[in-house]
């Protein structure tokens, strides 16, 4: 039997023994890597025969999205499920768009991803039930769904720590990145939005959601 070969990455050691023992319930799956950043799955993704990355979002360094588009571009074969924390309809669109081939968050129940590791190994999509909302209306926000969908994944993971309150101080903490360089990010995301305030900015990204 050829198993589905997956590599692990999260920031969080004991989170990444979780899904190894998880996974290693399931005969069909073999866990042959692991790593705690973005920049450590792509080199993985180069030198290791995997078949399914199971990728976390929020990590230090260039982050999950940003490692997922890198993946995608030069390994295409390769099939990455997003397991993330992070349910908010923007942050599974754009790690959709980013070439992930499923979406599962921590909150699920533990047999939904070994279910969406196989089901991605075959070449589907799987998207955990309840995720993606059916709201066939015309959105109004439209333009903020642009400029958001344009934004870098660095821009992008700070806006969603801005809307949620997060302080700049918090938010370097969070990314290990400088407080003046989220201060810059922080002002070029209210800038291209054209708000002024961490309210607007809130009410931007649950108007997205819904």
């Amino acid at each position: 039997m050829n198993k589905i070969k997956v590599i692990l990455v999260d920031d969080h050691a004991v989170v990444r023994v979780g899904f190894r023992m998880l996974l290693a319930t399931c005969d069909e799956i073999d866990v042959i890597a692991e790593a705690e950043r973005g920049e450590q799955a792509i080199q993985l993704a180069m030198e290791k025969p995997a078949t399914v990355i199971i990728m976390d979002l929020s990590m230090p360094g260039i982050g999950g999205l940003e490692a997922i588009r890198r993946i995608s571009e030069r390994n295409p074969e390769i099939k990455i499920l997003v397991f993330s924390v992070h349910d908010e309809q923007v942050y599974i669109q754009r790690a959709l768009d980013a070439g992930a081939k499923g979406y599962v968050t921590k909150n699920s129940a533990p047999d939904i991803l070994i279910e969406a590791v196989k089901h991605i190994a075959k070449g589907h999509q799987y998207i955990e039930q309840g995720l993606i909302k059916n709201d066939s209306s015309q959105k109004t926000e439209l333009n903020y769904q642009k400029i958001i969908s344009d934004f870098t994944p660095r821009e992008f993971d700070v806006f969603i720590l801005l809307s949620k309150g997060m302080t700049i101080h918090k938010i370097a903490d969070e990314l290990c990145l400088g407080y003046k360089t989220i201060a810059n990010y922080s002002t070029q995301i209210k800038k291209k939005l054209q708000v002024s305030t961490l309210a607007e900015l809130a009410h931007i990204a649950i108007s997205l959601d819904q």
